[in-house]
């Protein structure tokens, strides 16, 4: 039987390029200064179908002027919870050249009510944009409802 030797060259790479290419002026992307306005921008690209069916977790993007950047979905789970990668928030962050963020996540049960589980990832996301220098502004709890905000609960 033959064995095949494929010789490796350490010289062949992968390029990685980073790019953001926005699609509307800075002029015109919603600025947001208060967590109502946070949650008005957030209900307008959340599937209102699903807020009550699975939780899903969003990042809002700002920039240095708290305009908005993007919104990007980070994951979407059960009715129960989702599993959040630290890193996936922190890529979306970097690769737009945010300047700081607002994560949201919604309970399809209704409770506005931050669980023990809720609190602990906001410190992780909390920590990993505090190192990169992009802060996390707010935490946003939404439901059909309403919604809870970290920061105006002095929970962050």
């Amino acid at each position: 039987m033959e064995t095949l030797v494929r010789k490796i060259d350490l010289y062949e790479v992968a390029e990685i390029k980073l790019s953001y290419s926005g699609k509307v002026k800075a002029s015109q992307r919603p600025k947001v200064d208060s967590s109502r306005q946070v949650f008005e921008v957030f209900t307008q690209v959340w599937e209102e179908d699903r807020l009550e069916f699975v939780e899903d977790f969003k990042v809002m993007l700002l920039s240095r002027a708290n305009r908005v950047i993007g919104i990007v979905n980070i994951s979407s789970g059960g009715t129960a919870g989702t599993v959040v990668d630290v890193k996936l928030v922190l890529t979306a962050a970097l690769k737009s050249n945010s300047s700081s963020m607002i994560l949201a996540h919604n309970h399809p049960s209704g409770n506005l009510i931050p669980s023990e589980p809720d609190k602990r990832l906001t410190a992780r996301i909390k920590e990993a944009g505090r190192i990169l220098d992009i802060p996390v502004l707010d935490h946003l709890i939404i439901t059909a409802e309403g919604y809870y905000s970290f920061a105006d609960e002095g929970e962050l």
